[in-house]
This record gives C-alpha cells, structure tokens and sequence, in this order.
C-alpha cells in the first residue's frame, strides 16, 4: 500500500467534489491510502501534520473570559463614573472608583474562568470513537484522530466525522437537512457523479455532520475539520448557542433592573437639577445610584454555582453538556424514560429457543437465530463487540459454538429499522438453495405468516407475562433469489421463539423512590411488549396508571392522547415519531418534561423533551440530541442531577432577592436623601464600594446549605415575585436608613463626612446580615443553619465595613471619625431590623402559599432547529489533542460496521 508524502499527494487539494467525480480506487490511491487502510504510523503522521479533526477548542481561555468581562455594560458605567471624575479634578474619587472596577473585573473574571475549567475538565471525561481499518484491522480510535485517507465503517444513526467518498453501501440512506435544507433523506451510491452537480447531488459522498438515517457504509475519509464542508459553514457561523429558560429568567430579570434603574437614576438627576445642583456633580451620583442597584456579581454569582455543580454532578457521573443545562435538570417533574438499564440491569441474557412445532429443533431455530444478524458471523462469533445487545447474548449462548460460519453464505441483507422492526437475511447453506430468514418483534413476525395458532399464542402470552424479551425468527425457501427487498418479507413459516432475560435492577426501586419524593413523575417508553413493561413495573412496586400501546396511540387525536398520556405510565410498542409526539403533548400540559434515552429511535423524542437525557454508551444521534449525559445508566445517579439543579436555582435566587430588596432600598433612601439634604449622602465612589463589599460577602452563596423543602419540587423564574419581594423588603431597608439619617442629623449632629461614615456602616451591617433571614422560609440558625463559608464571608464583610471609615484610609475615602454611642444605636437597630424583616417574611410567604399556582407557559426553551448547525458543530470540538469533545455533550461512540447496531424490537 503505498504510503506517498500528504503534503505532495494533495498539492492540488483533492476536494470533495473532485472525489465525488472519480473512481473509488482513484480516489484511494490519491489519498495514498488503500483498502487496508493506513498504517498507525502514516496516521499519526498526518495527524500531526493536518492536524486534529476538531472544529474548535475547549481549553479554557483567560484571555477570552477576561473580554466578555470587559463587555460588561455595569463595567461601562463604572468606567464612565471614574471618567468623569477624573475630569472635573476629583481624584480621589476616580481613584476609588477604578479600584473597584479592578476588584469587581477580578473577581467575575476569577470565578468565571473556574467554570471554563471545571467545563474543560468535564469535556475531557468523555471521548468519542469511530470504527476505522488500521495496518489491515478494524479498530476504533478516537474520531478526532481520524485524518485523510482512513477507511471508515458506519451504520444507522452514524454521525458522518468527517467528508467521505464512499467505498461500498448497502441500501443507504442519509439525512442532509443540515446541510442542504431538504427534509427527505438522500439515497446514496458509490457510482462516480457524472458532470457538474451541487453539494446536495454528490451522491457518492458523505458529508461530516450528517446522519445516516438507515443502511450501512465503509468509506474514506477526503477532507477532516475545519477543511469539510460542514465545518466551513460551522467556523463561518461561529457557536451561538439557543438560551435555555434559566437563561431567559436571568435575562427578563435584567429588564426589571433596567426598568428600576432608569426610572430611579431619572427622577434623581430630574430633581436635583429643579433644586440646582451642580449638572455634573448630579450625573455622577444618578450614575453610581444606576450600577448601585444593580447586583454586579450576579453574573459571578451564576458562574461559581454552576461550576461548584458541574464538579459535584461530575463526580456523580451525570456530565452536562452546558453548564446551565444543569438548572434545567432541576426543573423537571416529568421524566420519560426507557426500560432497558434504567428499570433493568441491561444485562440481556438468552435463555431459551422455543421451535414452534415439532419440525424445528432448539438448536436449529437458535442457528437460523444467529444467520439473521446483521454482522459477519465469523466476526460474530469470534467477537460480540459491537452487536445490538439481543444479537450479543445470542452468540454468548453456549449452543453458538457449534455453528460453523464457513457453511454459509449471506446472499443479501435487509437490515433492521424502527418501522419493521426486523432484519432478514437471504442465506445459502454449502451453495445450496438459498433460504430467507426473518427475525424482529414477534407481533410483526407473525403478521408475515398467517393465522397464529391460539397453542402458539398462547406460548408467547406465557413467556410476555413472565417478563422475558421475545423475539420471533420464521423462514421460507427463496430458490431462485439473489437479492431481496421488504416487499418479499411474505409467506413465512413460523419457526419459533428465541427467550431473553434482563433482571430488574437491585437498586431501581429506591430510585423510583427517590424522584418520587422530588415530586417527578416517571413513565415507561419501550419498544418492547406492553405485558413485559408491565410484569417490570410490578416487581418494582410501581403503581401504574395504565399502558398505551402504539397502536393505541396512533388512533387517538392529540387532545384525546394529550388526556391518555398524562394518565398512563407505560407507553408499549411505540415508535420515534409516536415517542416524540408524547413528549410534546406532555408538555403543552405545563410540565417540564425530560426524556431518557440511548439508541436511534429516541432522537427525535430527545429532541422534543425540555431536557433530554442519554448515556455515554449511546448511539450518536441519541447522544447529538441530548442535553445530560450519564456515565452510568441509572436513575438514582439522575436524581443526584435533578437534586443538584434544584439547589444551583435555589442558591441562585437567594442572591437575587437579596440584591434586589437591599439594593432598591438602599438606592432608594439616596435618593430621597439627595433631595432632602443639602449634600449627598454618599459619594459615587462610596456607593460603589458600598455595593462591592456587600456583593463580595455574597459569593459564598453558591455552597450554602438549601433547605429539604426547596429540593422537592422544581422552582421557575417568577419576576411578578421578585418585584413584590423587592417592592416589600426594600422599603423596610429604607425605614432603617432613615431612621439612621435622623439620628447622624438630630442626635449627632453629624457633619457630611460623619453622616457618610454613620450611613456606610449601617448599611453594610443591615444588608449582609439580612441574608441569615432571607436564605430560608425556616426560622434562621434554628431551623436552618447557614453553610459556615457564608457566615465566614458575611462577617468578615460586616466587619471590614465597620472597619474601613475608621481606619486610615477613612480620609482619602471621604469618612470622618464617628462617636462611640453610635455603634450602641447600630447594634439595637440592626436587631430591630432583623426582627421586622423576619415578621414581614413569615407575612409575605403566607400571603404567597394564598395565591393560585399556574402551569409553566409550554415551550419556553427548546433548541429546535435555529441552531442545529451550531449544535452539530460542537460535537467536532476537542478541550485536548486526542478525544472529540464538545459543549453540549456527547456525540460520537464509534463509526460502525456491526458497532451500534440498534436494539432489536425485543425491548427498548
């Protein structure tokens, strides 16, 4: 095989398009590869010469963190406060305000590029491989490391890793949408493309991104990365990503800021121009009251929750493919999910071959069983890595020994889909006549031939309610056939029934436990029989609501299943489209519905589902269209997800509300004291510092402690809720500071830097400590204590404030010594505060339980299809030399020949 320089043999490039014009060995030789492949040298060669098949990194870049901190419009009016300043000659202000621009860019910078790391470190957990020959070999490696030249093996619900030129293709079928925007799925075929043609009429090609929607292929690899069609469109577009509800709350609770902000910072500088004060010394103070109110760290805030979550759902074995997908996982409270794995060991045994009369033998219908896989049966039998679980356990079988691959040759295949739900090969045995096998769900085995005897019937209505996984094989003689097609899948003869077993899972029923208590609803979507789904359900103690079998749900009008399927828990013999049209009718009842699914048929309900789920042993397109990953295929690792999701929103709001009640009210008493006194109560740069300190305390809230209660429902984006809390608690800060404003002013007779220092302490003293009262509906510290990083973070803050107008630093920043008795007030009225703010919050909560709950408006978030594209694209990314990574999870297994057959229709 000759192996020729990559730099000279594609000088010029050989594009795809040229590829899809030449004859297949052209094109091999070209490439300087051969039917046996590369040798692992020549690949690591051109690996390193070309380059990683990747689109783009994942490494965690300070310098790109550090630009969307300087984006930041809160940082925009900080630097146009200091500018201003600096201008009209007070310096010292400036000064104070850039060390405050410093501090708040750092500390958003550092948190959140500890959560670029802890995203990096979760993309490099997961690898992706594909099947490709190496020095004359089948082997999977990491798709990454493909490059131009590698033979590549790939089967239903492949996503193409790279252009390819196909080799060899049996009844293949692609899905281009992405690409080309046509809906059908193109028929594809080794045949050179005669004349010129578009992108979507290169038939003999495969395009990276695309999906093979049925069939199977070996082809080789043109063009890799940012060099492949798609990956051109892809780095043209960059990565936008859709916005999640989380996203969407955040973002509506900004406009409420906005709205507070501007209308606030308005009416200041409205009124102290009318009292003819100074134009600029005006602007600057309605400047620093506009960042004031806002809560600066929030996007910091959000960062270290969702980072401090990543690593501890990581550790857990649940990967998120974005970090706010985490919050999304909270938010759930219906899950859909399969049988296999969750419910089930997914440890599928075979058990028994069953002839259904007496002309077949055991031993024989397990041989016809083991003629109608797929697969190569020396491959097969040598080996079942690879093979759908079924056709595994079948050649585990102790009887597959025996069989002897060189005594048959397989004429032809029609290999298995989610519609016929079989496969059926055509077989001579020793170069005689050739035979036509079928093997699939026994429901449409049985309807290729005939009536069904009430003894065979009754044989598999044993089997079904004992709980094992069936599937029918029937044959036929098909002298004179070479090939053969769905259309002769006719006249069969039943030829028995091949028994499997898969044990419920030990730990399944306190898994179904445990999202029981968080207020999740979980229902069974299988492809299998709905008596097996049942006799699962009923060893796990599950009291079902009642089963909907696919046919069942194909005659029902969408409000007739939208009803059904909000009653029933097992949904038996459905199809992907029946699955997803479920899952959408589900949630247009105001539920956050998740879907948990592993193989081809679930994309498409995947897709449908609030939250999709999958497994890192999943087919491609499943893994493509999810949301979460699990290492480990079990609903108690979920709930671990659904528990931490809920605790990041929880923690999330505490900030929010606490922002907003404190930020508004104490805004609010400077403005009103900016009107009534005849200086300002504070000087920009004291509110900024004011705010900085307050907000610093507050970043220990992401690993505070969540109450019990708030992890037992999902919690949703209320802004009517924040207004009215912000509107209650805000006016209350203002009666402590006004009552602080009399006392520096009729007790102390406080001279303007004495009433700055006096209204500083109090401030920071009231306001921090309030979040002990505000973190919990509990009764604080006896009923629910604080995490101790919070109690250290908030007292070290209350103590800093107290500490910097009475330091040395007490002059440049504007303060004057104050008296001791003051400290005595402080202290009584920071009780008293604390007091009435717990009375009011008892108050408030009661009120709220009075009010009526409605749904979650369906549909808020879905990805769809807007940014398919950009999606698709981050499955070509790498965060390391070597594995295929991305940001919205796990794409690719492997690249297949017999690797990810999907399920036979024994089960889901």
């Amino acid at each position: 095989m000759p192996q020729l320089d990559l730099r000279e043999q594609l000088v010029p490039p050989l594009t795809i398009s040229d590829a899809a014009h030449r004859p297949v060995d052209d094109v091999v030789a070209r490439l300087g590869s051969g039917m046996d492949g590369l040798s692992s040298a020549e690949a690591a060669r051109r690996l390193l010469e070309l380059g990683a098949n990747a689109l783009r990194t994942h490494r965690a870049s300070g310098w790109t963190v550090l630009g969307r901190q300087l984006r930041s419009p809160i940082l925009l009016l900080l630097l146009i406060t200091a500018g201003l300043s600096l201008f009209l000659g007070d310096a010292t202000n400036s000064i104070v305000i850039g060390v405050i621009l410093l501090v708040s860019v750092g500390l958003g910078f550092t948190n959140e590029f500890r959560a670029e790391r802890a995203a990096e470190a979760l993309h490099s957990r997961v690898t992706h491989r594909a099947v490709v020959v190496r020095d004359g070999a089948a082997r999977e490696v990491d798709v990454t490391a493909l490059v131009p030249g590698d033979v590549v093996h790939l089967s239903i619900g492949a996503i193409i890793p790279a252009d390819l030129r196909l080799v060899t293709a049996k009844d293949l079928l692609c899905d281009e949408s992405i690409l080309t925007g046509e809906s059908m799925p193109a028929g594809k075929d080794p045949a050179p493309v005669a004349g010129a043609a578009a992108l979507g009429d290169l038939t003999s090609c495969l395009f990276m991104g695309t999906v093979i929607q049925a069939g199977s292929c070996t082809g080789v690899v043109v063009a890799t990365g940012g060099r492949a069609e798609f990956g051109r469109i892809a780095l043209g577009l960059g990565e936008r990503q859709p916005q999640t509800e989380f996203q969407l709350g955040l973002q509506r609770f900004s406009y409420l800021l906005l709205q507070v902000a501007v209308g606030l910072t308005s009416l200041i500088f409205l009124a102290n121009l009318l009292l003819q004060r100074p134009v600029i010394e005006s602007l600057l103070f309605s400047l620093a009251i506009a960042v004031g109110i806002t809560p600066q760290l929030l996007p910091a805030i959000v960062s270290t929750s969702l980072a401090t979550g990543t690593r501890q759902l990581a550790k857990r074995k649940v990967l998120v493919k974005r970090l706010v997908c985490i919050e999304d996982l909270g938010d759930m409270d219906v899950l859909v999910t399969d049988k296999t794995g969750t419910l089930t060991e997914g440890r599928i045994s075979f058990t028994a071959a069953l002839p259904a009369g007496p002309g077949v033998s055991a031993g024989e219908l397990l041989t016809l069983g083991l003629l109608a896989t797929e697969s190569d049966y020396a491959e097969s039998q040598a080996s079942p890595v690879g093979l759908n679980p079924l056709d595994a356990a079948l050649w585990a079988a102790a009887g597959a020994a025996a069989f002897a691959p060189a005594r048959y040759e397989r004429l032809d295949v029609i290999d298995f889909d989610h519609l016929r739900r079989r496969t059926t090969v055509l077989v001579s045995e020793g170069g005689g006549a050739a035979r036509m096998i079928t093997k699939g769900s026994p429901e449409d085995v049985l309807a290729l031939c005939g009536a069904t005897p009430a003894s065979v019937q009754a044989v598999l209505d044993k089997q079904f309610d004992a709980g094992s996984r069936v599937i029918a094989v029937a044959t036929r003689a098909a002298d004179g056939l070479t090939a053969i097609g769905p259309a002769d899948e006719k006249d069969l003869v039943l030829a028995g029934f091949l028994i499997f077993l898969d044990q419920p899972k030990a730990t399944a029923r306190d898994s179904l436990d445990r999202l029981a208590e968080l207020g999740i609803t979980v229902k069974i979507a299988t492809g299998d029989n709905a008596k097996v789904a049942e006799k699962v359900c009923d060893e796990l103690g599950v009291l079902s609501g009642g089963t909907l079998t696919g046919a069942a749900v194909e005659a029902m009008s969408d409000p007739e299943l939208a009803a059904a399927a909000r009653e029933a828990s097992i949904f038996a013999r459905v199809s992907p489209e029946q699955k997803a049209r479920i899952i959408r009718l589900l949630r247009q009842s105001g539920g956050s519905v998740g879907f948990m699914g592993d193989g081809v048929n679930d994309a498409l309900a995947l897709h449908a589902a609030d939250i999709g789920i999958s497994v890192d042993s999943a087919t491609d397109v499943a893994k493509d269209a999810a949301d979460v990953v699990l290492l480990d295929k079990d609903l108690g690792v979920l709930a671990e997800g659904v528990m931490e999701g809920r605790r990041i929103f929880a923690n999330t709001i505490k900030y929010v509300l606490m922002g907003t009640s404190s930020n508004f009210g104490n805004m609010f008493s400077a403005a009103t004291a900016s009107v009534v006194l005849s200086f300002l109560p504070m000087l920009p740069g004291q509110i900024l510092l004011n705010n900085l300190l307050y907000d610093a305390g507050q970043l220990a809230i992401p690993g505070d402690r969540v109450d019990k209660e708030q992890l037992l429902a999902p919690s949703h984006w209320d802004i009517g809720f924040i207004r009215r809390f912000m509107f209650l608690f805000g006016p209350i800060s203002s009666v402590f500071d006004f009552a602080t404003f009399a006392l520096m002013l009729f007790v102390f007779d406080a001279v303007p830097g004495e009433f700055r220092a006096g209204w500083f302490i109090e401030s920071i003293v009231t306001q921090t400590l309030i979040i002990f009262v505000i973190r919990t509906r509990r009764v604080p510290f006896f009923r629910s204590r604080p995490s101790v990083g919070l109690v250290c973070a908030s007292l070290g803050v209350v103590t800093l404030g107290v500490y910097l107008p009475l330091s040395p630093l007490a002059g440049v920043l504007g303060f004057d010594p104050l008296p001791v008795p003051f400290f005595l007030a402080l202290l009584g009225m920071a009780a008293v505060y604390l007091v009435l703010v717990e009375m009011a919050k008892l108050w408030f909560y009661a009120r709220a339980a009075q009010q009526p709950v409605l749904p979650r408006p369906a549909g808020v978030r879905r990805r769809g299809q807007t940014h398919r594209i950009a999606r698709r694209a981050a499955r070509f990314s790498t965060a390391k030399a070597g594995p295929l990574l991305h940001n919205r999870g796990p794409g690719r297994r492997r690249g297949r020949t017999r690797a990810q057959r999907p399920s036979h229709p024994g089960g889901s």
